[in-house]
């Protein structure tokens, strides 16, 4: 039977002290709602409706590649409300999945189990045992162990809120099954809102048969109502994903001090230092060594490269045996190609150097294409914007520059070609030849500095 998935994601989140939507706030860089689509993914629905209210037009504007049909709930009612704003959209010949918008550790897994109990149950119910079950909805069962009823907190007595089985709102069902029950829902509770485990209640006190599936881990049900819990859930999230290279055989000196906000592709034996942050896709070959307080986004690292302390890569490739920094910056578009060194403080955007080529101390080249074995001296920088427009540098093979040297673009620097030190370029300078442009020096013999006059 084919599946559509329904996600509730219209709330506000008042309890984050926030105007943006609750839905769209990171973890590990990416909006909690992310992370649901992604897992639903796998269970491959046939259709993936997600209610929006609060800035839905924000959540469609920034998670509108995902294959989701969007349904406004203009007033939030309640989550039964909110299927119902589905519900004339539905396949009846589909199962459905119900699931939050903020719940982002559920996994495939859990959800095809869930799915799975339909084939014998009208209703199926993802439940959990929780150490602390404050402000959850609980399930109350007899002395045989049935379940009699779900209660939200709001309404339990004192006797039912020592209950720590909890209901997780996860649920499936027929859509047929939805469409007969949620009608019937009402708003006698404290809440005055159409509360969805109703349904479990209804369909229970008619004789339908609705099985409860436990989850796997307490985390996976975790979800987000403060700022509080979505940093525990950060920290819960980074512990899972540093256990996971360990255990594929990345040396972190730190776990603790590790963030992956993405996906790291490493060979063997890399080795990453405290404090290093991955965002995007990054890939690193063997033996690769990042040293601390770095930052690495959407870039290619080859084998045996070293990344020294403080350094900021961006939309990079970075080929064998290169060494990096410390306090370098890498910017988009740049491509060093094998045994490249990179000093302190020299930024690099949108070239290309060659094999063995070198720039340590200082320098900023941008919009450059750089031979091999070219020598850069400290200093140096390529200017290559006029305030409108950007041009191109061009350094051919075993060319050598000079320290504290400008070289205005456009501009050509040949084969071998040396430029003396100071120099400002403006002009092709031919290989195999030294090129200076600089100002004279002149020395005035017997010139004094004046003097401040002595105050009587």
């Amino acid at each position: 039977m084919s599946l559509s998935v329904i996600i509730l994601a219209a709330g506000r989140g008042t309890r984050m002290y926030s105007s943006k939507p609750k839905v769209l706030h990171l973890l590990a860089g990416q909006p909690l709602l992310a992370h649901v689509i992604k897992q639903i993914q796998p269970l491959q629905p046939s259709e993936i409706f997600c209610v929006v209210g609060y800035g839905h037009e924000e959540v469609m504007a920034q998670l509108g590649h995902y294959p989701v049909q969007w349904i406004h709930q203009a007033e939030q009612l309640g989550t039964g409300h909110a299927v119902m704003q589905v519900l004339p959209h539905l396949n009846p010949h589909h199962r459905v999945l119900v699931v939050y918008g903020d719940v982002p550790f559920i996994t495939a897994e859990t959800l095809q189990t869930l799915l799975t109990t339909l084939t014998t149950q009208a209703l199926a119910l993802l439940v959990a045992s929780v150490d602390d079950p404050a402000g959850l909805g609980r399930v109350v069962r007899d002395a045989q162990g049935q379940m009699l009823r779900i209660v939200e907190e709001r309404d339990a007595t004192e006797t039912e809120k020592q209950i720590r089985e909890i209901n997780t709102g996860v649920l499936a069902a027929s859509a047929g099954v939805l469409q007969h029950w949620l009608p019937k829902v009402t708003t006698q509770n404290n809440q005055h809102e159409y509360y969805l485990p109703d349904v479990i209640n209804l369909a229970i006190a008619a004789g339908d048969a609705v099985a409860a599936c436990r989850a796997l881990s307490q985390d996976e049900i975790l979800g987000v109502n403060t700022r509080l819990q979505l940093t525990q859930l950060e920290r819960l999230y980074q512990k899972k994903t540093a256990d996971a290279l360990l255990l594929q055989g990345v040396s972190l000196t730190d776990p603790a001090r590790f963030d992956l906000r993405g996906v790291l592709h490493a060979g063997e034996d890399v080795l990453i230092e405290s404090n290093v942050l991955l965002e995007g896709e990054v890939f690193m070959g063997a033996g690769t060594m990042v040293g601390p307080n770095t930052l690495i986004r959407n870039s290619r690292i080859g084998k045996n490269v070293v990344i020294k302390a403080n350094c900021v890569i961006e939309d990079a490739e970075i080929a064998d045996d290169c060494v990096i920094g410390p306090f370098a910056r890498i910017r988009p578009k740049t491509k060093l190609k094998e045994g490249v060194h990179i000093g302190n403080f020299v930024e690099v955007k949108n070239t290309v150097m060659g094999p063995e080529s070198k720039a340590n101390h200082l320098a900023y080249l941008g919009d450059a294409s750089i031979g091999q074995g070219v020598n850069v001296g400290a200093g140096t920088i390529t200017c290559n914007y006029d305030g409108i427009n950007k041009y191109q540098t061009i350094i051919e093979d075993g060319a050598f520059i000079g320290s504290n040297t400008s070289l205005v673009a456009p501009v050509h620097i040949g084969v071998n070609a040396t430029i003396g030190a100071g120099s400002t370029i403006t002009k092709a300078a031919p290989s195999e030849s030294l090129t200076v442009a600089r100002s004279r020096q002149t020395t005035v013999a017997g010139w004094r500095r004046p003097k401040k006059e002595e105050k009587i």
